[in-house]
């Protein structure tokens, strides 16, 4: 056995803990730890598949960003556990029925689906400068694919996800009364003298030319 492949079942065994670890554990909080540790290792086993871009994206999308927004919302949420599991035996026959109709779709489909499928050919290679096999999935030819031959389908999809953004923004915007905003225009235009105005007042008693007590005694 070489290394590519002890890594690969190091990566596996460490994947299904992890993936197990996400529906038993019982604090919200490890749950989310060990999913993010199940995507790190399916990150893995893309990179010993040579799919970089895709673990790349795994790595970036879903651990730096996806999986933190959900750690942020389950550490604000006032998570009762034990609530949660009031009706955890009522629910158990119905979960667990689904569950093994789905593993037997899945059974059925891994090991009669694939009868007729021709065995996968030579993936078709380039030659970078220095003359060595590129092949065609890394991130350098899928950039190169998306960014030529699919260049207006990767624009449509990122207009579609930037009217996305703004409708969610605009649908979840509300004015409220209480909320004290300034604007930006006035802040650039202001001058000194609109900050500070000096007032002349007339005094509110005449000033007294005589000594004090205290200082006559002092003197």
């Amino acid at each position: 056995m070489d290394a590519k492949t002890g890594f690969f079942y190091l990566f596996s065994v460490v994947l299904l803990y992890s993936a197990f670890r996400v529906i038993t554990a019982r604090n919200p909080v490890h749950a989310v730890l060990h999913l993010i540790l199940a995507f790190s290792q399916a990150a893995g086993v893309w990179l010993l598949l040579k799919a970089e871009f895709l673990a790349i994206v795994l790595i970036l999308v879903y651990l730096g960003a996806v999986m933190v927004l959900f750690m942020f919302v389950v550490m604000m949420l006032d998570i009762r556990v034990d609530a949660l599991r009031q009706g955890f035996w009522k629910n158990f026959p119905l979960a667990a029925g689904m569950g093994a109709l789905i593993a037997l779709e899945m059974a059925a489909v891994l090991m009669g689906g694939f009868g007729s499928v021709d065995e996968p050919k030579a993936m078709a290679t380039a030659l970078d400068a220095a003359g060595n096999a590129i092949p065609y999935f890394n991130a350098r030819e899928l950039g190169r694919l998306m960014y030529t031959q699919y260049l207006y389908p990767v624009e449509i999809a990122a207009v579609i996800l930037l009217l996305a953004m703004v409708a969610a923004i605009a649908l979840t915007l509300r004015r409220r009364k209480d909320s004290k905003a300034i604007d930006p225009s006035i802040q650039v235009r202001v001058r000194a003298e609109d900050r500070v105005r000096l007032i002349k007042l007339d005094a509110t008693r005449p000033v007294s030319t005589e000594p004090v007590v205290g200082e006559e005694k002092k003197a």
